[in-house]
């Protein structure tokens, strides 16, 4: 087949070129591309071309089979996508904070955003626990993974555009934000006692085991399944209910839909699951 749009490109860019784009990102980090993303992969690949100085899509894919190394980050983190905002899906972090408070005599609480993107959910986590304990420091840690160190390095240092919190309420803002000024006006920073209780570290789904303890009170993977297949998604439930007791909750994303994985995980609630009790892990 022929690419019509190839002589509107600065690279060549051909069907050849997008399978194998997508044989390498989900054998790499088990998304799944389907067709209608092809302008999107040349969109965020072509960066990587001029920055390397690289002539055509097979240039760069060679170069990355054979050769790899940094560059194998870099090509997914081009291609991660990263949706995310404060509070998304609110009743979520109400379920936690009743959860937090009914296991308060169980301190200390361990919770995980398995796709912590660049760190909005994480920091709605630790908001929520200082609510439901009412303290700038509660009795709970934080894991925040994703496989994109790009929007880790970005959640580390908890800086966003104002506009990031606008939805807020103004009382909130003014306890968990900093407001910048001078040369960071329009800026707000997370407050040091939030950053304080997440840990921030780089976890491929895909890996064959997580390096993150456990068991938690509660797992955020919420909205990344998404991207995945089917055998894809349930291997990755398979090694999150290792990280799971009878009674810890997995939040998951409104789109997402277990079904297929009942031996592993049993719906509890509205988009919330329990390890199943068929489950042997």
């Amino acid at each position: 087949m022929i690419d019509l749009d190839s002589n509107q490109r600065d690279f060549e860019f051909n069907d050849r070129d997008f399978r194998r784009v997508c044989e390498l990102i989900h054998a790499r980090a088990g998304i799944a591309l389907a067709p209608a993303k092809r302008d999107m992969v040349y969109g965020r690949l072509s960066r990587r071309l001029r920055n390397l100085g690289l002539r055509s899509f097979k240039d760069y894919l060679d170069q990355l089979e054979q050769h790899g190394g940094d560059e194998w980050q870099a090509f997914t983190n081009a291609l991660t996508t990263n949706l995310t905002s404060f509070f998304r899906e609110p009743h979520h972090f109400d379920k936690l904070r009743e959860e937090l408070q009914a296991r308060a005599a169980r301190a200390p609480l361990k919770l995980w955003s398995c796709a912590a993107s660049t760190g909005e959910e994480p920091y709605s986590m630790a908001i929520t626990a200082c609510e439901a304990f009412s303290s700038m420091t509660p009795p709970v840690r934080i894991i925040a993974t994703d496989v994109d160190t790009q929007v880790l390095a970005t959640a580390s240092q908890g800086v966003y555009a104002i506009d990031r919190i606008a939805g807020l309420d103004p009382a909130m803002k003014r306890r968990y934000f900093q407001r910048g000024s001078g040369p960071n006006e329009g800026k707000c920073r997370v407050a040091p006692a939030l950053r304080a209780l997440i840990e921030f570290r780089p976890l491929n789904l895909l890996s064959n085991r997580y390096d993150v303890g456990g068991p938690f009170d509660a797992l955020f993977c919420r909205n990344v399944m998404i991207y995945f297949d089917k055998p894809t998604q349930r291997g990755i439930l398979s090694r999150l209910v290792q990280h799971m007791d009878d009674d810890s909750l997995l939040y998951t994303g409104h789109s997402e839909n277990y079904l297929h994985a009942a031996d592993l995980i049993q719906p509890c609630g509205r988009t919330l699951y329990r390890r199943s009790r068929r489950n042997g892990a």
